[in-house]
């Protein structure tokens, strides 16, 4: 098994993940063995859904359909794109959504990639650059914990829109948790209404994952001491710590 695929597999047994970690790499060439998209894609998002099954590149004109998508990972636009993009912030722009002065807030890739590949972090042709994991609320307080021990302090969790998770991980080299954006949740089946996205750098994914792993195991053992301890005391009970973990043990 491969160090990849090692982490794929302890980052979805240890969050029980529903969905394999996505593995994006910014490349200038396109890896030996690894075919274009082929194919309509109403928004660059819809990669990460499409990405869990196989992996694929996809260059600037794959992303044609989705002109914030291409203004966030700096990708080469053409006349067409930018109109859309003018368009699309003039309306955000009347619905009070995204204010001229919010657009300088929205991250962008600070180079621009020739070739964004999607796919099975399993699979991963070259080292990903950003890893995306589909969590729960209960899956974010594991992932949370591991980035403060990781990284010394929380993410940051993020709005609209949610392609700006990319560029923000990479250009900072720290994790980023996004709460997705209403296009987002349009276009990926996956990103239910419960549903949030978590990015991990690709250089503390070994790191990352061997947190989660312990958390993850901490989490359901106290998960265990604090139901029974709600029990005895809903019960008219006073116990101590001690007690408690004598009848969890017990």
């Amino acid at each position: 098994m491969s160090g990849f695929a090692n982490v794929q597999e302890t980052l979805v047994r240890s969050l029980e993940l529903a969905q394999v970690p996505v593995a994006v790499c910014l490349a200038e060439t396109l890896p030996q063995g690894v075919g274009m998209w082929s194919g309509t894609a109403p928004a660059g998002c819809r990669f990460w859904q499409e990405a869990a099954a196989r992996t694929f590149a996809t260059g600037a004109r794959q992303h044609d359909l989705c002109a914030i998508g291409i203004y966030t990972h700096n990708l080469e636009a053409t006349p067409a794109s930018d109109t859309d993009l003018n368009d699309a912030l003039k309306v955000f722009g009347e619905l009070g959504y995204v204010r001229a002065e919010d657009v300088a807030q929205i991250p962008v890739l600070a180079s621009r990639p020739q070739y964004v590949i999607y796919g099975p972090l399993a699979e991963a042709p070259a080292d990903p650059d950003v890893v995306l994991l589909f969590v729960r609320a209960n899956q974010i307080l594991i992932l949370a914990e591991a980035a403060q021990q990781v990284e010394g302090g929380a993410p940051p969790a993020m709005g609209r829109p949610a392609c700006a998770v990319i560029p923000q991980v990479k250009n900072t080299g720290g994790t980023a948790l996004s709460l997705g954006c209403c296009g987002a949740r349009a276009y990926l089946d996956v990103m239910t209404e419960e549903v949030a996205l978590f990015a991990v750098p690709g250089g503390k994914l070994e790191a990352f994952a061997g947190r989660v792993a312990a958390l993850a195991q901490a989490n359901r053992i106290l998960t265990q001491f604090h139901s029974v301890r709600r029990k005895d005391v809903e019960a008219g009970h006073t116990p101590t710590v001690a007690q408690s973990l004598a009848a969890m043990q017990g």
